[in-house]
């Protein structure tokens, strides 16, 4: 092993910058949600045979890796130390509600992707579904980047926030192997693969002049 690799193993990874990754694989699960949204809408290409088993993986990645694993981390570690501290309480309120809806929405995604009814009632209600999840996870990460991860550094010692993400790190490692969270990131490319909206270029606008 090089020097450069033990070093990069030494370094460890804070733990809101650990939940602002995760964040990341959060709204690239968001993005596959928004245009198989436009699938099933009619707005795009719509390929049965390709779009429900996306909604199915993506909707499992999000139960098992953001709902089951993320949120308990923020829930246990993050909203609890902010309740202690009686700070933002307002705040961590919503987003526990929010945590609670989130796992209710996935559950119904998964239910009626399952199904595999290609009918447009059934299309529109997913469509329906998926809509709601981007909805509100959008400002809900957001809010939790800009506002209480940052807050969290003024509520918790060094030594607590250093230590914190050490256990992070192990809690990644006992749930999904070693390299978790680079095994869940090859699993949100492939769905994006499929779709078609892996190259970032694509989103790049282009002008004639």
């Amino acid at each position: 092993m090089s020097q450069t690799n033990r070093q990069s193993e030494e370094i460890a990874i804070p733990p809101t910058e650990d939940l602002m990754r995760e964040h990341g694989i959060l709204k690239r699960l968001l993005l596959i949600y928004e245009d198989v949204e436009k699938r099933l809408l009619g707005y795009k290409s719509f390929q049965p045979h390709i779009v429900y088993p996306v909604i199915l993986k993506s909707g499992t990645i999000a139960r098992n890796f953001i709902e089951n694993y993320h949120q308990e981390l923020e829930e246990h570690y993050i909203f609890t130390r902010f309740l202690q501290e009686q700070s933002h309480i307002g705040l961590v309120h919503v987003l526990q509600e929010q945590h609670t809806a989130a796992k209710k929405l996935t559950t119904l995604i998964l239910q009626a992707a399952g199904q595999g009814d290609q009918h447009m009632q059934n299309r529109q209600n997913i469509a329906h579904l998926l809509s709601l999840y981007k909805q509100m996870y959008e400002p809900h990460e957001a809010r939790e980047d800009t506002v209480l991860f940052p807050a969290f550094r003024e509520i918790v010692t060094k030594a607590e926030f250093l230590a914190l993400g050490e256990k992070f790190e192990e809690i990644e490692e006992s749930k999904f192997g070693k390299n978790g969270f680079e095994s869940i990131l090859k699993q949100v490319e492939q769905l994006e693969k499929a779709l078609g909206i892996y190259e970032l270029s694509q989103y790049t606008p282009h002008f004639t002049k």
